[in-house]
């Protein structure tokens, strides 16, 4: 696959998603080539959001590199720890 045909699936992915679906990130941390994003992904006809951090590596300026980590957002009597995955607050 081309960096071409890379770059265009998740263009195709997203315009697929239904009008409900959400995208909202929470943190963007950068040292050096590696940056992390850490998101919320809703409304695309899951049971649950999922809450996702990627991981990508940024060489002059060209993402050489992703790698991501995907888990149903846990409900505030699924947590371990009585706090929210994602923002200060539990989904409704």
């Amino acid at each position: 696959m081309s960096g071409v045909d890379g770059a265009s699936r998740p263009r195709g992915l997203i315009k697929s998603m239904p009008p409900t679906f959400k995208h909202a990130h929470e943190q963007i941390v950068a040292d050096g080539e590696l940056v992390i994003v850490h998101s919320r992904f809703s409304g695309f006809g899951q049971a649950k959001n999922w809450i996702v951090a990627d991981f990508v590596r940024v060489v002059d300026g060209i993402l050489v590199e992703h790698w991501d980590v995907v888990e149903d957002e846990a409900s505030q009597a699924e947590s371990k720890s009585g706090r929210p995955m994602f923002g200060d607050r539990f989904p409704v």
